[in-house]
């Protein structure tokens, strides 16, 4: 046990399911887009992966900063910046994977929402694998109270942007990108709903 811990974190289930089956693999350049204290990286940066990440916070940044330091020190510091999703300095299709955990909910409206994905969905590469959790009304709609458009208090009391199977379908149609999974929703009794959605992105034409 204390060995998995080291090799991979306390990385998302969700994301190690998707490392397991190859849709992650050696080579790819990774943004962590929302990294928090990087969870997520340990083992992409054990491993050798080209990693990147961004957050608001600076003091995520700098903990990821540290991370790298200690895991993967060829990685160049910039890699790790503390930018807003909506105005990534990354070029346009520069990454093969994007990961945005635990981090749409937390919009404040629509055009922050909207801002965010289309951030995320802009430096992803044509073919690149969009990885996404995060919290929805799936399941739980009698227990969420609507306090703005899709700003809803859950059953845990916090108050979070929700999204729905409509709204993830169709922003899967609006991007050009495939379902590579079915969306798969998690109830946290007595708290939230969480729902991974995981998309291919075209190639260009």
């Amino acid at each position: 046990m204390h060995d998995l811990e080291t090799t991979f974190g306390p990385i998302d289930i969700y994301l190690f399911d998707q490392l397991l089956r190859g849709q992650i693999a050696p080579g790819m350049r990774v943004l962590d887009a929302g990294c928090g204290p990087g969870r997520n990286l340990v083992y992409l940066m054990r491993a050798g992966y080209e990693v990147f990440a961004v957050d608001t916070d600076p003091v995520a940044v700098a903990a990821v900063r540290r991370l790298a330091a200690d895991l993967a020190p060829a990685l160049p510091s910039a890699n790790f910046q503390v930018e807003p999703l909506e105005a990534l300095t990354f070029a346009d299709a520069s990454m093969d994977v994007v990961i945005s955990s635990a981090v749409l909910h937390m919009a404040r409206d629509d055009a922050q929402f909207e801002g965010m994905l289309q951030g995320m969905w802009r430096v992803l590469a044509p073919g690149g694998l969009f990885f996404c959790r995060l919290a929805s009304s799936i399941g739980i709609e009698s227990r969420v109270r609507s306090v703005a458009g899709r700003r809803h208090v859950l059953p845990d009391r916090s108050e979070r942007y929700l999204v729905d199977e409509p709204l993830l379908l169709d922003l899967t149609r609006r991007l050009g990108g495939r379902l590579v999974d079915p969306l798969k929703t998690t109830i946290v009794q007595d708290q939230r709903s969480m729902t991974t959605w995981v998309l291919r992105k075209g190639h260009q034409r």
